[in-house]
């Protein structure tokens, strides 16, 4: 059973790595063409796929892992140091490589349906939220874990659908100035959740460490 402290760890780490806030712009850019009515369905789509990838990579992560022949330590330092650097793209105000190139961007704006990709895949569940999820499913013997996990990945993905479908009154609300420096702070948590994957990867796989 998990501390309450951790229940917590994994939402905000969920939430902040899939960062709903951060692609407010890129969906209104990649989507400019559209009626409100496909942008809406649009924000549907790529909200249920972002739920089934990460979802499905809670249950099926750790078996891959094992297929293999790769420890989840290894696999924590790895996405540990993809994630911070996410974070650091995200204290800039960038959007990370790691989430979409400058050559998958162009090819964003001229594809007829984003939803699945580029939107959901890889910007909204890109490889750091997907080494995130295995990583946190597998923190206990029991489901807790795991459940917490699942639970927190539909909450994230409610959460985007409602950001996305308010994308237009929210970037005249906020302008980017507001969802960058939003995006800054949720950067520096990212950037601090990173260092303890790494670390507590590094520990488990050298206990002389410790």
């Amino acid at each position: 059973m998990l501390e309450w402290h951790q229940y917590l760890e994994i939402l905000t780490a969920i939430l902040v790595i899939v960062d709903p806030f951060g692609a407010i712009p890129i969906f209104i850019s990649i989507t400019s063409d559209e009626s409100p009515r496909q942008r809406a369905n649009t924000a549907r789509i790529a909200s249920i796929t972002l739920a089934v990838v990460l979802i499905g990579a809670a249950f099926a992560g750790e078996p891959l892992l094992k297929l293999l022949g790769i420890r989840l330590a290894s696999f924590q330092v790895g996405g540990g140091i993809l994630i911070l650097l996410l974070s650091l793209s995200m204290i800039n105000a960038k959007v990370s490589p790691t989430k979409q190139t400058p050559e998958e961007e162009i090819e964003a704006v001229a594809k007829e349906n984003v939803a699945v990709v580029p939107l959901a895949v890889p910007l909204l569940a890109g490889p750091a939220a997907i080494s995130t999820v295995i990583v946190f499913a597998h923190r206990s013997e029991d489901w807790s874990a795991k459940g917490f996990v699942i639970f927190s990945v539909i909450l994230v993905a409610l959460l985007t659908w409602i950001l996305l479908r308010l994308s237009i009154p929210l970037s005249h609300k906020l302008g980017r100035i507001g969802i960058n420096t939003f995006t800054r702070a949720m950067g520096m948590v990212l950037s601090a959740i990173a260092i303890e994957f790494i670390a507590t990867g590094l520990l488990q796989l050298f206990p002389g460490l410790g």
